[in-house]
């Protein structure tokens, strides 16, 4: 089953850079104040891409027998990923005022990126170790 560890890594890094790449042509139509941000054909294959995303992790998980909340860097990438979905949603629906969906907008992208440098490191600070250091 090992064998199949490249390919299922490298269809999840794909799935995260679509999802990402997805999430932020999505924020930048929001605060350009054009109504596409949330059609029908772009959350649709948003959906669609985090499936893919989370069965590929789940697969990898399976596969490595490395889970969350007995590996550190997994938790808070979990922990982190239900902040990025909470951001994401209060940036693209939820958020009354387009101030309040901007920085909605930039903390999820922030987010994202921490859980980029963690996912590259495998240390629950991700990019911070090196500033701490």
């Amino acid at each position: 089953m090992l064998e199949f560890y490249p390919a299922i890594r490298l269809f999840h890094i794909s799935c995260v850079l679509l999802s990402g790449s997805l999430f932020f042509l999505r924020g930048c139509l929001m605060l350009a104040g054009l109504g596409h941000a949330n059609h029908a054909l772009l959350r649709w294959l948003s959906y669609a891409i985090d499936s893919a995303l989370l069965t590929a992790a789940l697969m990898l998980v399976t596969l490595l027998h490395q889970y969350p909340f007995q590996q550190a860097w997994l938790t808070a990438k979990v922990l982190l990923l239900v902040i990025y979905i909470l951001l994401g949603v209060m940036a693209l629906r939820r958020a009354r005022s387009y101030r309040a969906r901007a920085a909605c907008f930039a903390a999820a992208l922030l987010v994202y990126l921490f859980i980029f440098s963690i996912a590259r490191t495998h240390d629950p600070l991700g990019a911070l170790r090196i500033l701490l250091h």
